[in-house]
């Protein structure tokens, strides 16, 4: 009985460790053995195929429900039924796994288990990447995003995106568990010697330390932007209602007046800041023009437009106190909060969502760079979860961008761990592209981050909770010239090359089998009628 549990216990182990690396826990440190308990039970228990994709499905659930529960402030069914989904990624790497290994005897050689990390990694680059693509995809919390407080070993992230960090920690996970169980094999043999495939591993992360030490010894040059991000806490439920509008209006003014004092270059509102879209409404229209009338500085805010081809989720950019504007449209949709996936072929889904999504937006196909005036600054205006996606954030760095804004509005997930998550999943946009990250939310997490990755000011209250209302005022440092990083040139190619690679192994292995199946009917041909 104890032989057929504890390769379940150990899946469900691997997914509560996953979790923990998070916020609200924090303990990014697991993720260098979190996926040991998992990749212990396909290898040591040796199952069927089968069994071993249901023991990636358990770890799966357990820890997209565990580090997704702040989803059920929103939706506790889609929070149910999205955790159901994302483990089938899981139990394709449990899969995987097994597949992969070959016979014990095997992980006596370096070699063989220095190509099984590779492979293995790579399947697990893979399918965090494709997790963040499908139906446009939800791809927060990948492995490599636990080491964000980690300065050192998140600089590689210019180089390789978040991507490296992932690979690297999937790849020491499984030298871990590939090393123990050469130990085991060796001490029955009674023949214990030396092997390189776990020193190419403490090589790696060595490596990787020691060029992230080397970065955060640079200078950077920039030119100084005076900010002020208004976080103005307000209620979602009162947020889009109109009985609420005056005093949204009143808020907004005052914390704006008090912000002007300090005579900032850049004042920013979060997402969806007036209650109905400026561009739809006098009233509204009214209301932001005469705050953008107050001074001479650039306005930008987040909202909404109603437009005859679509409703747009849209970053303003006001300059010449209101007299200009520039207009992006957010090109990443977020699912079952700003779409539904498949709502006329799959009713089931726009059935769960219900009110809360009652029509889909239409997405933005520009990669527009606002442009400031006095001091000019080129930068990217990144709506809601758009900082914590790589490949669309660079796109904005290679038609110039000089800064990136977020503006957000986080008030949906209440006081969870959902904005420090978000916060977490940014953090590498700053690091992979070498440009600054302004965030600015309704309320959660508002903060100014270098190039580095730190958070040089943060909106806190005075016992340490981000969900307040108030002004983040300070002075960001642009950088002046144009200079882009490998990440930026390249993209996310660490996962497409992982997915190249676990593409190219499954179809060599479905290859195998067939030469084998036909080698096997030659041998044994069907007996003459």
């Amino acid at each position: 009985m104890r032989l057929r549990v504890w390769p379940w216990l150990a899946a469900l182990l691997s997914g509560g460790l996953l979790t923990l690396c998070f916020p609200r826990w924090d303990q990014g440190w697991l993720c260098w053995i979190a996926l040991t308990p998992l990749i212990a039970a396909v290898w040591f228990s040796e199952g069927s195929a089968l069994r071993n994709a249901a023991l990636g499905y358990c770890a799966g659930l357990v820890f997209f429900w565990g580090v997704f529960g702040w989803l059920t402030t929103v939706t506790g069914i889609g929070w149910f039924i999205l955790g159901f989904y994302l483990a089938l990624y899981f139990a394709f790497w449990a899969w995987f796994v097994g597949a992969v290994a070959g016979p014990p005897s095997a992980m006596l050689r370096s070699r063989h288990n220095l190509r099984l990390a590779f492979l293995c990694a790579a399947a697990w680059t893979a399918q965090e990447w494709l997790r963040g693509v499908v139906f446009s995809g939800f791809g927060w919390n990948g492995l490599g995003v636990a080491l964000y407080r980690n300065l050192a070993l998140i600089q590689i992230a210019d180089i390789t995106g978040v991507w490296g960090l992932t690979f690297l920690a999937a790849f020491c996970n499984v030298i871990a568990v590939a090393t123990v169980r050469r130990f085991i094999l060796e001490a029955r043999i009674a023949k214990l010697r030396p092997h390189w495939d776990y020193t190419v591993a403490v090589l790696l992360v060595a490596l990787v330390f020691l060029y992230g030490i080397h970065c955060l010894q640079r200078k950077a040059i920039g030119a100084p932007l005076r900010v002020a991000a208004i976080q103005a806490n307000i209620p979602e439920k009162e947020k889009f209602d109109e009985a609420f509008e005056q005093k949204i209006f009143d808020r907004y003014s005052a914390l704006t007046k008090l912000a002007l004092a300090g005579k900032p270059d850049l004042v920013v509102w979060p997402e969806s800041s007036t209650p109905r879209g400026m561009f739809s409404d006098q009233v509204n229209f009214d209301f932001v023009s005469g705050v953008a009338g107050l001074g001479d500085f650039n306005f930008l805010l987040g909202n909404i437009d109603f437009e005859q081809d679509g409703d747009y989720n849209v970053a303003i950019l006001l300059t010449h106190r209101g007299r200009d504007f520039q207009i992006y449209r957010k090109i990443h949709l977020v699912p079952f909060g700003e779409y539904i996936p498949l709502r006329r072929a799959f009713p089931l889904f726009a059935m769960i969502a219900g009110a809360q999504v009652p029509s889909d937006f239409t997405a933005g196909r520009d990669y527009l760079v606002l442009r400031t005036e006095n001091p000019a600054v080129k930068l990217a205006a990144l709506i809601c979860f758009e900082d914590t996606i790589g490949d669309l954030t660079r796109r904005f760095v290679l038609k110039g961008a000089q800064l990136l804004v977020n503006v957000t509005n986080d008030g949906w997930f209440l006081e969870s761990p959902g904005s420090d998550q978000h916060l977490a999943n940014a953090i590498f946009r700053a690091v992979e592209t070498r440009r600054p990250l302004v965030r600015c939310a309704n309320t959660g997490v508002t903060c100014f981050i270098d190039t580095l990755g730190r958070t040089t000011q943060s909106l806190k209250a005075p016992k340490g909770g981000h969900f307040i209302e108030g002004i983040l005022s300070g002075v960001v440092s642009v950088p002046a010239g144009d200079e882009l990083t490998f990440y930026v040139k390249h993209g996310d190619w660490p996962a497409l090359a992982s997915l190249a690679a676990t593409f190219v192994f499954l179809a060599a292995r479905l290859r195998w089998r067939r030469a084998g199946s036909r080698s096997a009917a030659c041998k044994h041909p069907p007996a003459p009628r």
